[in-house]
């Protein structure tokens, strides 16, 4: 018998927001779309905010929106999401990611 194991986009990206989170110098994600805008101000903020998956083929890719804290040197903070999060990615969803965008979109006084 023979099967597979589907993960979707939604899954993936939460996967990926809730690794993001736990880098140190990340105050949080931003809305990376007017959707995701709209649901933070109606108080709907959920795991996979700020993070886009797109999928070219066969192979994924994640774009993250963040905000980082004031201080901080913003290019490591980058490098440590990315080396993190396609480390988590493939240890736990086995998916290794074509490209990792970090996106910071804000300095936040924390």
């Amino acid at each position: 018998m023979t099967g597979s194991i589907v993960i979707s986009e939604a899954a993936l990206a939460s996967l990926i927001g809730l690794t993001a989170h736990e880098i140190p110098g990340v105050v949080g994600m931003a809305p990376a779309t007017l959707k995701e805008g709209l649901s933070r101000v109606l108080g709907r903020a959920n795991a996979r905010e700020g993070v886009v998956v797109s999928r070219e083929g066969g192979e994924y890719a994640a774009d993250l929106y963040v905000v980082v804290a004031y201080g901080v040197s913003i290019p490591t903070v980058a490098r440590n999401i990315k080396d993190r999060v396609e480390h988590v990615v493939k240890t736990q969803a086995g998916i290794e990611l074509k490209a990792t965008r970090v996106h910071a979109v804000g300095v936040q006084r924390v």
